[in-house]
């Protein structure tokens, strides 16, 4: 069985948060093929030690490049650690790549408590 593939995601205030994340749920993650935007996949992949297939960083069009491959049907789960509270310089590749995920029906956990449910744990 082909494993799956998550993409991680992370804007500056939540990095820490999404690695914290992904140490805490290593093992699990460990079955998964991992993908992510540029400096948050280098920084989960040097925390887990797990392989972390980098895009571009967001902002550079990482986000853009995950949407895509959402559109070609090779990314099954997005962990989008996104900040409400900032606005975002590529504000307008965010909505997008929030768009494409539910118009390909693809599950984005933008939270710890969504991202447990997500990979099945913890989840209510």
């Amino acid at each position: 069985m082909k494993k799956k593939v998550i993409a991680l995601i992370a804007h500056d205030n939540k990095k820490q948060a999404l690695v914290d994340w992904a140490v805490k749920n290593r093992e699990k993650l460990s079955g998964f093929y991992l993908c992510g935007t540029g400096h948050t996949a280098k920084l989960v992949k040097e925390a887990t030690g797990l392989e972390v297939e980098a895009y571009l960083s967001g902002p550079l069009g990482g986000d853009q490049q995950i949407g895509a491959k959402v559109a070609e049907g090779k990314i099954d789960i997005i962990v989008f650690f996104w900040d409400p509270l900032q606005m975002q310089p590529h504000d307008p590749d965010v909505k997008a790549l929030l768009r494409i995920a539910v118009v390909y029906n693809i599950p984005i956990a933008t939270n710890v408590a969504t991202a447990d449910c997500v990979i099945g744990r913890n989840c209510l």
